[in-house]
């Protein structure tokens, strides 16, 4: 059975608020196995195959070497071990069940919002997770020229992003937008390739991660060195005494202008923010209501969204190797 990286987000909540004292506020990917959640993470270098079938503009080649760049982007952060493994060409479309991992072109003219999307396959009988496809949509424009198309979406701008989910990273919230005549809405800015918008045709700007993804992405993949190195900001966000579910928690480095964040993601109000650089932080936290709530969580997810923005009282100084200690953030209703 495969199912939609949109459909795992509510899992992804539900595989933080079961990890206890290790609940991070990064929206990752995670599934049911024999009855337990897990967060979704690959334990060997990701195994693919690439569709072969051309596009106009973009041979399978030419989308072979945008995927190996990807991969390397999100290898790039220091202290992370992730790694990738080229199998071949294939004749099999991405999104079959067959227990490969396939990327590829795709022409979904139904989908016409849809620029690409990560899928998974788990065994029926085990639950246990054996691959994920990810295609991109073949009925819009592609480019892969270096400085970008005015023209055409850059390939290896949205591949990053959709490797980031197959990766096991959800969406991020760090991005602003307005809606757009005739439905959908346009990026004014964004701090994270993985918000869920893409920038217009011609952009080349989601090639290249950011603090934001480089924190999601060590907090799965880091190695002990990165816990040696890095810190986190732990606390809670409280309306009248109660935690807030689904808050956005952002932490802005003083020093490097840097922003990372994420989500609480229990009743109680529960967030840390890990993978941090040590440094003085302002942490802000805002309800999640300018943006389509179903590109972070299920619609039946109890978010609560009636709060005003707030500001931490405090600089939070985030110490190499350790915590803050925990914070509570008060807000108001609105």
């Amino acid at each position: 059975m495969k199912t939609r990286r949109r459909i795992l987000a509510l899992i992804v909540v539900a595989v933080a608020v079961a990890a206890g004292p290790a609940l991070h506020a990064y929206l990752k990917l995670g599934y049911t196995l024999n009855g337990r959640l897990v967060g979704l993470e690959w334990t060997t270098a990701v195994p693919y195959r690439v569709t072969n079938r051309d596009i106009t503009g973009v041979t399978a080649a030419q989308l072979q070497g945008t995927v190996a760049a990807s991969f390397a982007e999100w290898a790039r952060p220091a202290n992370v071990q992730i790694g990738s493994q080229f199998l071949g060409f294939t004749s099999i479309d991405p999104a079959i069940k067959d227990g490969q991992t396939v990327i590829g072109f795709r022409s979904r003219p139904d989908l016409d919002r849809t620029l690409g999307e990560t899928s998974f396959e788990f065994d029926a009988v085990t639950g246990q997770f054996i691959g994920a496809d990810i295609f991109l949509n073949s009925f819009f424009d592609w480019s892969v020229a270096a400085n970008g198309d005015s023209s055409r979406f850059d390939v290896q701008s949205i591949m990053t992003h959709e490797i980031g989910h197959l990766l096991g990273l959800g969406h991020s919230a760090l991005g602003e937008t307005e809606p757009r005549s005739g439905g959908g809405r346009t990026v004014l800015g964004k701090r994270a390739v993985m918000f869920p918008i893409a920038y217009p045709r011609g952009s080349v700007r989601d090639r290249t991660l950011q603090a934001d993804d480089a924190a999601g992405i060590t907090d799965i993949y880091g190695t002990t060195q990165a816990g040696r190195d890095l810190g986190a900001i732990a606390g809670k966000v409280t309306l009248n005494g109660s935690g807030v579910f689904g808050a956005h928690v952002t932490a802005f480095n003083m020093s490097t202008g840097e922003l990372v964040a994420g989500f609480t993601l229990n009743n109680a109000g529960d967030f840390v923010i890990a993978s941090l650089a040590p440094g003085v932080y302002i942490v802000r936290v805002e309800p999640l209501d300018d943006a389509d709530i179903d590109g972070f969580f299920d619609d039946d997810t109890p978010l609560n969204l009636n709060f005003r923005a707030a500001y931490y009282t405090k600089q939070v100084a985030v110490p190499k190797g350790g915590t803050s200690g925990s914070i509570e953030i008060k807000v108001k209703a609105k």
